[in-house]
């Protein structure tokens, strides 16, 4: 079996993503899988897993191949449990994401992207420390209209980027970003057999995505 490229999208549907900032990440998504099927190299390579997290964090779909992949029913309400989703990544990263044995090098490190609109309501330090333990590859925490970016920070370093609005253009923007950062990562691990760890080497953020 050949390496894969896992890639966790850990979404916010709290009660603040209601109306059309969740309506734009379900279109996200679908683009997304879309993308990423019409790309040799990241059908060969990429799965896919989405995380919700509202008062609980919720595997929606586990790591899953791109041609398997079916999106599933997101709806908005409740809190925002990112320490939660923080911890259930990991365990979920834990139990689908090989390490390799016996001389072989298991999967790449997963791609972690994260999207909030607000500020965690339960045990982030936790979740945080939870998902510190974990060998990830690059971290990506987007921080929508007023979102915390100081939390995002502690996740991901500087791999944090702002969307000043919810609004159709900035979130289909988030998401071919994210669309174009796996599609070079899947070309990069089959062809030079390296991964892409660091923001820098990832494609340049459109203009709407502000680095903070």
């Amino acid at each position: 079996m050949s390496r894969r490229l896992p890639v966790y999208l850990l979404l916010d549907t709290s009660s603040s993503m209601q109306g059309e900032p969740i309506e734009q990440v379900k279109t996200g998504v679908d683009m997304l899988v879309s993308s990423l099927r019409s790309d040799p190299y990241a059908l060969e390579t990429a799965y896919l897993s989405v995380i919700t997290f509202d008062t609980k964090a919720k595997a929606a779909v586990p790591l899953t191949a791109l041609i398997d992949f079916q999106a599933p029913d997101i709806r908005a309400n409740g809190l925002t449990s990112l320490g939660e989703a923080l911890s259930l990544v990991r365990s979920q990263a834990q139990s689908e994401v090989s390490t390799g044995s016996d001389g072989s090098k298991g999967d790449w490190r997963p791609m972690v992207f994260i999207m909030t609109d607000g500020l965690p309501t339960d045990d982030f330090d936790k979740g945080l420390s939870d998902f510190q333990q974990h060998k990830w590859g690059i971290v990506i925490g987007c921080a929508v209209n007023d979102a915390d970016t100081d939390t995002l920070k502690r996740i991901a370093g500087e791999g944090v980027v702002q969307l000043n609005t919810a609004d159709e253009q900035a979130m289909a923007a988030f998401f071919k970003w994210v669309t174009a950062s796996v599609s070079t990562s899947s070309k990069s691990v089959e062809t030079t057999g390296k991964q892409e760890i660091t923001i820098n080497e990832l494609p340049d953020p459109p203009s709407e995505i502000q680095l903070v």
